[in-house]
């Protein structure tokens, strides 16, 4: 069931009703029958997929909170007559027990991820390399394995760590993974932080409620309005890159930026109303990410879950192994401390950066996007201090035409990289965006033949307005929430401000009969 389509929407009326009504003292398990029944819609087999994955992350988890309980009592029972040294060693053994049980869940899980999402990418490699002729599989790709994935070996790892306490209850950890707003996009949670409000009994809250089916309907404003209606013009030029070269590129890169932050955001504010709506908390992914100065901060503010994982699962172990600290020593004793302190540093940020490019997507597209984003971001680590005492030396810092000038670039560089997203190979890539410099014809943005790639003057018109819309509401909530700001308006105004983005998502959202409404972008990821 598509978010935005009338299935859902149904669906979502009949689990609030019996949410606050009949199911009132087992709410959480209202949730992990419709999230069920809500992947079981997209393919009753998928389910297979996601209970492995919960029994294995479950099986895990008892046996190594079992090791920890264990280790724990006995090192009580001895705090005494124990010497530091066996102290040591036990404490040594006992994880290396863990780690066992660990590993195993990770090859599982990661097994079967790498599996359905990856094999005919490293068959086409092969063939591409020795000319083999192998056959392509059809492997069906569950749908959100790349989010439950992430979610689950996060609960797993912090299981290992100790950063949690493994659940004994094997429905409400299948809750966790099998959660449905956040199935197929994120936010990616934490066990620690969503389990704070999912389990718990939610009383009717009417403003908590009616705050979340704002969120929803912003959600569905952005994805239905915007998203959906630039798309026919991104999916034309995209899909014939020999015809439309140049100024069409130009145009494309605006305007996939602008359906890829409608979709996506727009998708997580539905996600995030709909929990709202139940009375659990979910993490926020973006915090206005094309108001960043830098690309750092601007990976700070997008996909802030994604980010966070693949920070604390990726970046974080790969920098303190054994392996890489004993190349620290070998770098620093070899070039000198400074140099010899960044080399691991950026060596951890490039495995950190290839993983989350081959996250994205089987593809070398996505490969590239991940290494482009690391250089960039290397680049701007060691030029860093020279920025900083430049910016100090004339005062940039507090000159407004010096913060535009930093967000534009930043803006500017996320919309070149966004286009590995959009063609298939990195050469029709690379070849398309230099293109831009080359084919002459950036006349195109304004003779009239962008409205030749399927959207109307009317449809540029509302986009226009749309981006107003988007960047008015993005400068407000600077100051504070736009829904508590409406919330202090009476209720008459609070009425208007709602029925007109009602009444605007039905006269002008890109649905209806005949209409195949665009799956969100995320989903294929």
């Amino acid at each position: 069931m598509l978010f935005t389509s009338y299935e859902f929407i149904g669906f979502l009326a009949i689990l609030f009703l019996l949410y606050y009504t009949v199911c009132r003292k087992m709410q959480w398990g209202l949730l992990l029958v419709a999230s069920y029944i809500f992947y079981a819609v997209a393919n009753p087999l998928y389910l297979v997929y996601i209970c492995l994955t919960t029994l294995t992350i479950y099986g895990c988890g008892i046996v190594m909170q079992g090791i920890t309980n264990s280790s724990k009592a006995y090192l009580a029972s001895v705090k005494d007559t124990i010497e530091k040294s066996e102290k040591k060693q036990y404490k040594a053994m006992t994880k290396k027990r863990k780690r066992r049980y660990l590993v195993l869940c990770l090859v599982i899980n990661f097994g079967i991820l790498l599996g359905v999402k990856y094999t005919n990418f490293f068959i086409a490699n092969i063939n591409n390399l020795s000319g083999a002729g192998l056959t392509f599989v059809n492997i069906a790709l569950p749908l959100g394995i790349s989010f439950y994935t992430l979610q689950a070996v996060s609960y797993v790892v912090d299981v290992y760590r100790e950063a949690t306490v493994a659940e004994n209850n094997l429905g409400k950890l299948a809750l966790f993974v099998s959660f449905f707003p956040q199935l197929i996009q994120g936010p990616i949670s934490r066990f620690g932080d969503l389990s704070k409000t999912l389990y718990i009994h939610h009383d009717f809250d009417s403003k908590t409620f009616f705050f979340g089916l704002q969120r929803i309907l912003w959600g569905f404003f952005k994805k239905l309005v915007i998203a959906d209606r630039v798309s026919a013009g991104v999916l034309t030029i995209i899909g014939d890159s020999n015809r439309y070269q140049g100024g069409y590129v130009l145009a494309v890169l605006f305007m996939y930026t602008l359906q890829l932050y409608a979709d996506f955001t727009g998708g997580i504010d539905i996600t995030i109303g709909i929990a709202q709506a139940l009375g659990i908390e979910v993490k926020e992914n973006f915090n206005r990410p094309y108001f960043s100065k830098t690309l750092k901060e601007y990976w700070r503010r997008w996909h802030i879950t994604m980010c966070e994982w693949f920070r604390n699962y990726v970046f974080y172990p790969v920098s303190t192994s054994k392996g890489l600290q004993n190349f620290t020593k070998f770098t620093r004793k070899t070039f000198g401390d400074k140099v010899g302190r960044r080399i691991p540093v950026y060596l951890a940020s490039l495995v950190t950066w290839f993983a989350t490019g081959i996250w994205h997507g089987a593809s070398w597209n996505f490969i590239v996007w991940g290494l482009a984003n690391w250089l960039l971001l290397m680049i701007g680590e060691e030029m860093e201090g020279w920025s900083d005492g430049l910016n100090e030396k004339y005062n940039l810092r507090t000159k407004t035409g010096f913060k535009v000038f930093r967000v534009l670039r930043t803006f500017l560089l996320v919309t070149a990289l966004n286009l590995f997203d959009c063609y298939q190979t990195v050469g029709e890539t690379i070849g398309s965006f230099f293109s831009i410099f080359t084919a002459g014809n950036l006349s195109v943005l304004t003779d009239g033949s962008l409205l030749e790639v399927g959207l109307s003057a009317a449809d540029f018109g509302m986009l226009i307005v749309g981006v107003i819309v988007l960047l008015t509401v993005s400068l407000i909530q600077r100051k504070g929430s736009v829904r508590e700001l409406i919330a202090t308006k009476p209720y008459a105004a609070r009425a208007a401000i709602w029925g007109i983005l009602i009444v605007v998502i039905l006269i002008f959202g890109t649905y209806g009969i005949g209409y195949d409404s665009a799956q969100f972008i995320y989903n294929r990821f």
